[in-house]
């Protein structure tokens, strides 16, 4: 999948400047799909060109200019129709992951830092995310929410989002026991031998 579907799904939320969109991937698109500012400008540009969003220009006195974008009919067609589509499966390239599998013949003290930095990752991302999830729920309990809210899919990834991070905490808690047994295994000091 191209960046091309998240921008436009992103726009199922209303107008959005470039600066806006960078908002909404950092908040919440980001639990499942990365993007940099440049490239949601590139994005936008192209989706433009297409004909897939439209955008039109707010003047601003004491800023640059502000581009405006909005889903195209045809954006909104397009989008439907990538719904229909069979997803590819998810392909994961994590570097932590091909650092702990050498761990064996690397420095586990640094692997172990490196998993403590990825729990204080995960626990900010946590707590954003239920900012954003109390946001989105707007006073309403998740079930009331969830039957009656006009649109659900920006909280269904919301909870995808929890999910991973929560899992995230349990390997790394559970790895982390596992390396500190070890530890305290090898440097136990062995009985005496009988003389």
């Amino acid at each position: 999948m191209s960046l091309k579907y998240a921008v436009l799904g992103a726009l199922l939320e209303g107008e959005a400047s470039g600066y806006d969109l960078a908002k909404i991937f950092d908040v919440s698109v980001s639990n499942f799909w990365a993007a940099t500012p440049q490239q949601l400008y590139r994005e936008l540009d192209r989706l433009a060109a297409d004909g897939l969003v439209e955008a039109r220009v707010v003047p601003q006195e004491r800023r640059p200019n502000k581009r405006m974008f909005t889903l195209s009919e045809s954006g909104r067609a397009d989008m439907a129709a990538f719904t229909a589509k069979e997803p590819r499966p998810t392909a994961t390239r994590d570097e932590l992951m091909v650092k702990v599998q050498a761990l064996d013949v690397g420095d586990v003290d640094a692997v172990r830092g490196h998993i403590e930095e990825r729990m204080d990752w995960a626990h900010g991302k946590l707590a954003r995310y239920e900012r954003v999830r109390l946001h989105l729920l707007g006073g309403l309990g998740e079930e009331e929410f969830l039957r009656d809210s006009d649109r659900i899919g920006p909280y269904l990834t919301l909870m995808r989002g929890i999910s991973f991070e929560e899992e995230n905490l349990r390997w790394a808690r559970r790895t982390l026991e596992i390396l500190e047994r070890r530890t305290a295994e090898r440097v136990r000091p062995s009985a005496p031998s009988p003389t």
